[in-house]
């Protein structure tokens, strides 16, 4: 009988093809996604058309848009819980058609009051989502397939990018924004459905990881190490939701272009920042962890690419440095996830991705509302410049946290790596001494 893999045993573990519950379940998590991302991005879209009606300035619009992530950041650890306790595929569906019904109260609402409290509710909804997604990939992949698996699935992210603005500006201006809404609703719950009747069932192989157990979701929620990573991706996560909340509107009003237009100057950045994803999620396959070689010097050039956007004089200077500032953000995406993913055993991946999300999300409680002041106050350049405090927060914390297994489960603990390491050694000893007793008492049963 073979030892059960470890990650001691796996590291560095080979990228692998994804199999056909690998394949299915990124096709339907990529549309789930699809949908989460398209609704958030719409609203960044109908901003100046909210705006207008309900006689807002750009720092209430701010608002209208961080009031959704503070639920969405503050659901991601509970979201994660309940994937550990009611299993991923029951989490996310029901959060997927939950906040698809918020989606369309959205385009219902009569006030500005009534707009806040919608979306704050349909924040809740889609925050128990993302780490019911990520235990989801997890449970029905290998290590050498996850971190690619969720490079394809988080690409969507940056479909959507591409999508909202072709499909959801066009109904804004022909059918104003509430329609958008209510459009976007529907394919939400169609693709709930889908989630329910077609995703695959938990693969039967666990990972053991190196060492002992992680200790449980207590050890998970109270490590020092955890919420490092969480920092790391609220200053990627910074970057993101700044340009994404408020490149429409900046284009829209200060460079005279349409809604449409401004949609269709988004594409390359999307499209560039969607293979940038999936490529980030390969290269963090092979690496086996060590972020640090692609998360510091993509926040570099990001951080470069945002500084000389935001001085543009040209839109084509602008969508060109966009679009690099794109591909950096892109390709830091999955490597800030690859080491605790690969890390923690299925039970805990809840939690764990949960803890991550939740600090990229408080990211989008912060940017909208501080760029909003900064345009109001000073000028869209320095709401833009504002962004590079997130790519240095990122590649810092890229470099000073755990690159391997070993060294986060070490840090986990608060062991030395060395300890981890001859637990690991024992208990591969272990496991095969029961395996060969196994095997012995096998050959002497009778015929």
């Amino acid at each position: 009988m073979a030892t059960p893999p470890t990650a001691a045993t796996q590291a560095p573990v080979r990228r692998e093809r994804l199999d056909r519950t690998a394949r299915v379940t990124v096709a339907l998590l990529f549309s789930a996604w699809l949908v989460d991302y398209v609704d958030r991005l719409v609203i960044n879209l109908a901003l100046p058309s909210v705006g207008r009606e309900f006689g807002l300035d750009r720092t209430e619009q701010g608002l209208a848009v961080a009031v959704f992530f503070l639920a969405y950041a503050l659901c991601q650890i509970p979201g994660g819980l309940l994937a550990d306790r009611f299993g991923a595929k029951r989490t996310a569906g029901w959060a997927l058609l939950v906040w698809s019904a918020f989606t369309a109260l959205t385009g219902l609402a009569g006030s500005f009051a009534v707009l806040l409290v919608v979306r704050f509710l349909f924040g809740a909804a889609e925050g128990v989502f993302p780490a019911a997604a990520m235990k989801a990939v997890s449970e029905r992949t290998t290590p050498g397939q996850r971190m690619g698996a969720n490079g394809l699935v988080s690409s969507s992210n940056a479909l959507a990018a591409v999508v909202a603005p072709v499909l959801g500006a066009p109904l804004i201006v022909a059918f104003g924004w509430r329609w958008a809404f209510f459009s976007i609703a529907v394919v939400g719950v169609l693709v709930s459905v889908a989630l329910r009747l077609w995703l695959p069932a938990p693969a039967g192989s666990a990972v053991v990881p190196v060492g002992p157990a992680p200790g449980g979701v207590r050890t998970v929620l109270a490590s020092a190490v955890m919420w490092r990573f969480a920092a790391m991706f609220f200053g990627y996560d910074l970057i993101v939701w700044g340009l994404n909340t408020w490149v429409p509107t900046y284009l829209n009003d200060e460079r005279g272009i349409s809604l449409t237009a401004a949609g269709a100057a988004a594409l390359v950045p999307a499209v560039v920042s969607a293979v940038a994803a999936v490529a980030g999620g390969r290269i963090a396959d092979r690496l086996g962890g060590r972020h640090a070689l692609v998360v510091a010097p993509a926040m570099a050039v990001t951080a470069v690419c945002v500084l000389l956007m935001a001085s543009a004089q040209s839109l084509a200077a602008f969508v060109g440095w966009l679009t690099l500032a794109a591909l950096g953000a892109g390709l830091s995406f999955m490597p800030i996830f690859a080491v605790p993913m690969r890390s923690l055993p299925a039970e805990l991946a809840g939690a764990g991705s949960g803890m991550i999300i939740f600090g990229g999300q408080l990211a989008g409680v912060v940017a909208p509302v501080v760029m909003g002041t900064l345009a109001d106050a000073v000028s869209f350049r320095a709401a833009f410049a504002f962004l590079v405090l997130g790519a240095a927060l990122a590649a810092a914390l890229a470099l000073t946290t755990p690159q391997d297994t070993e060294g986060f489960l070490s840090a986990l603990h608060g062991r030395r790596p060395s300890e981890v390491a001859a637990d690991s050694t024992r208990t591969e000893a272990g496991s095969t001494e029961t395996d060969n007793e196994t095997d012995n008492e096998t050959d002497k049963e009778p015929a």
